[in-house]
């Protein structure tokens, strides 16, 4: 379909139209003109009050266990969240039934993948994800893997990862670990605090996430090689992180957008839409994870989506799964929680350059004749989050009827177009 987008203010650092208000001509698949009134023909018009474009965003987390559970999500449903919440790129855990530890599963994933949303899967660290061997990962980077992950599975094993940095800096693999240690979570099912004292509910101290971190950077040092941390929730992380990297170690890291915008007491009812691992944090980490943001300590925001079906969720709290789905909402969380610490110019390269570096990606760009992989959006229009809306497969949101700022106008990717 060829679109023309009218007036739309474009946010790519490399680009010479960037923070200029423009119009873009896509024909077959490509940007054919960008100029500051381009005459409508037989073109499909994108026009809006407040019109953003940026180069399609990435997530670099998303959970989709399929196959083994599609019915908590699908392939094509994750794809239409992801769509919808402006993403042409989703990094996909390992984590499905059977792991994905082998050439076959990975490209079960790309195989059903569509064409307007691209998925990148991560390999298995381990075989079966179980912590002790490490799986074929040459063999995985060779059919597509683009990292290494046991997924919300950490690694325990120091030895396991300190071997996973060694063999894959043979090839320039990255490494990627969920920091969190059991022994010291210890059951644990939202943050350790005031408000888990006064709920009467087991709390996870931010040292089970930090100790971990800790760990993990000084086998970096020891080993070299390149390591990524999902989801930093706490303060110490990111004060550890910074210092690794002023050292001149490649680690990176990401933060979920919902540790950002929502707090622990959202838990004093008990509703076990909020219970997430990482677990909702304090007001005070929260302002330390923003301030992780703004020093570029934090390289990119994931939607950690994470699909529960009602059976796993409404269950007494204790006993409840952890998780929540965000694909669709991860934008509009992150930019209603930092539109006031950060512009949008700052905030967009957070979905983009961010997870293309991490991945060691190349992007493409926003200029006469490159390919059109492209995100329009309003930043700062109003909306209010209904169940309705939701395409996931899982209805695990606690963000229904709660007003957000930024939505999605759509994406266009390999020629395809999705507009909600």
């Amino acid at each position: 379909m060829d679109i023309l987008i009218k007036k739309a203010t474009i946010i790519a650092e490399h680009s010479s139209f960037h923070l200029q208000q423009m119009d873009l001509l896509i024909l077959d698949g490509k940007i054919s003109k960008i100029s500051t009134n381009i005459s409508n023909t037989i073109h499909k018009v994108i026009e809006a009050d407040d019109l953003y474009v940026s180069i399609g965003w990435i997530d670099l987390q998303a959970n989709i266990q399929d196959p083994g559970f599609e019915h908590k999500e699908d392939i094509l449903s994750a794809s239409k969240s992801a769509a919808a919440g402006g993403f042409t790129k989703i990094v996909v855990s390992p984590l499905s039934e059977p792991v994905r530890d082998s050439k076959s599963q990975l490209e079960y994933l790309t195989k059903h993948s569509t064409e307007v949303v691209e998925i990148l899967p991560l390999g298995a660290l381990s075989k079966g994800a179980k912590g002790t061997e490490l799986a074929e990962l040459y063999d995985l980077k060779e059919a597509g893997a683009v990292g290494f992950s046991d997924g919300k599975k950490s690694i325990k094993n120091p030895n396991l990862l300190n071997r996973a940095l060694l063999y894959t800096q043979a090839f320039d693999g990255i490494v990627f670990n969920f920091p969190h240690t059991d022994e010291v979570a210890c059951q644990g099912v939202m943050n350790e605090g005031e408000t888990s004292t006064m709920l009467g509910l087991k709390g996870i101290p931010e040292l089970s996430e930090s100790l971990m971190v800790a760990r993990d950077l000084n086998i970096l040092e020891y080993t070299g090689g390149r390591l990524h941390l999902n989801s930093i929730s706490t303060s110490k992380s990111i004060e550890l992180i910074a210092k690794a990297r002023k050292d001149g170690m490649f680690v990176t890291c990401d933060v979920a957008s919902y540790n950002l915008l929502l707090e622990e007491t959202e838990l004093e009812d008990f509703d076990t839409r909020f219970k997430t691992l990482p677990p909702l944090r304090s007001n005070k980490t929260i302002k330390a994870l923003i301030k992780g943001i703004k020093n570029g300590t934090v390289s990119a925001i994931s939607s950690d989506h994470t699909p529960e079906d009602v059976e796993e969720k409404k269950k007494e709290f204790d006993h409840a799964a952890f998780g929540i789905i965000n694909l669709q909402t991860s934008f509009a969380v992150a930019n209603t929680a930092l539109k006031k610490s950060l512009s949008i110019d700052q905030i967009i390269p957070l979905f983009t350059n961010g997870p293309a570096a991490i991945l060691g990606i190349e992007l493409p760009k926003i200029e006469e004749g490159s390919v059109a992989e492209l995100t329009i959006f309003q930043p700062k229009k109003e909306f209010i989050f209904t169940k309705e809306q939701v395409l996931s497969k899982s209805k695990n949101s606690p963000l229904f009827n709660r007003k957000l700022m930024g939505t999605v106008v759509g994406v266009i990717n390999n020629g395809k177009v999705a507009l909600n």
